[in-house]
């Protein structure tokens, strides 16, 4: 639990109850493997959906299997890497139970769950650093939704 003016919020997801889908292309192999190590050093459970090598793939074949669990409910949150992580949240954002926010500095992927209840981050290997990547991530998993007059906003989506 986290109390912030006075009023109590719950983190369910944090440490062992949480899972997080991980896909990434060919950027980003570097940056999974520090993000993963950071998600292991919590304690969460992680399905790795992304390549490992620096050869040439699809970006959408890494995607789709992330969007798919999320929009399930199979895992608590996705993590998208790739270039400029547009190609990646655009092809998870055709999933309805998705809102994928492209994210490049750790005070845009606050407000991504702050404010849009994102359960996707979408990470910009070409963009960002390493250690920056890793913050964003801890920042996204660590903000939980404000809700109130954000919700109804949401329900728009």
């Amino acid at each position: 639990m986290y109390f912030c003016r006075y009023i109590i919020i719950n983190y369910p997801f944090l440490g062992n109850d949480m899972k997080i889908a991980i896909g990434n292309d060919h950027a980003g192999p570097e940056y999974k493997f520090a993000i993963i190590k950071m998600l292991e050093a919590r304690g969460v459970d992680i399905i790795n959906y992304g390549t490992d090598t620096f050869d040439s793939v699809d970006y959408p074949d890494f995607a789709h299997p992330v969007a798919q669990d999320v929009n399930d409910k199979k895992v608590t949150f996705g993590i998208l890497i790739c270039g400029s992580a547009n190609g990646v949240t655009m092809t998870a954002n055709k999933y309805a139970n998705v809102r994928a926010g492209l994210c490049w500095t750790k005070e845009i992927a606050e407000l991504v769950r702050l404010h849009n209840d994102a359960n996707i981050i979408g990470v910009p290997a070409r963009y960002t650093s390493i250690p920056q990547a890793v913050a964003m991530v801890e920042t996204f998993l660590d903000t939980a939704f404000e809700g109130g007059r954000h919700q109804k906003r949401v329900d728009k989506m």
